[in-house]
């Protein structure tokens, strides 16, 4: 399996990922989640940005997880947002998840962010367990404005 930075020619595997695991694998509503964001079908795009960066995974050549960082949406340029972290069932339990995170998170501190914050689902337990071990911690409130209405888990972490 090969760690890499987003290609242009990554745009649909990703799109694919990211909607499969949603729907099928977490059972996530396609409303008010990642599932409806205009920039999953143009993820190449979307973080050729400026201070965002996205990481996939490849086996074989196939895409089959990955994740990102970009300044949070709303915020004050000081924090940025960990993004569309989504694997297929092959790449769990392998540490590509904390791989990915860390290469994100350490972008982040490149960029000069200060905090990041994630949201994610009540039910999307172990992934809470890496953004704890990470040194993410609870918020009893979302912060900026992402869009995502049916995530009401909000973690931050400072960089």
């Amino acid at each position: 399996m090969v760690v890499r930075e987003i290609q242009p020619g990554d745009n649909a595997g990703i799109a694919e990922v990211i909607r499969d695991v949603l729907i099928h694998d977490m059972g996530a509503p396609k409303k008010g989640t990642a599932y409806e964001d205009p920039s999953v079908d143009f993820m190449y795009e979307a973080y050729s940005a400026e201070r965002s960066v996205y990481f996939v995974i490849a086996d074989e050549g196939t895409i089959i997880g990955g994740g990102g960082i970009a300044a949070l949406a709303g915020g004050d340029g000081t924090v940025c947002e960990l993004q569309k972290m989504y694997f297929r069932k092959q790449a769990r339990g392998l540490g590509l998840g904390r791989r990915i995170m860390e290469l994100c998170l350490d972008k982040a501190r490149d960029f000069g962010f200060e905090h990041c914050y994630i949201e994610t689902m009540p039910y999307m337990e172990a992934a809470q367990q890496l953004y704890l071990k990470s040194g993410f911690r609870y918020l009893d409130a979302p912060m900026g404005n992402t869009g995502h209405s049916s995530c009401p888990v909000w973690m931050l972490k400072t960089l």
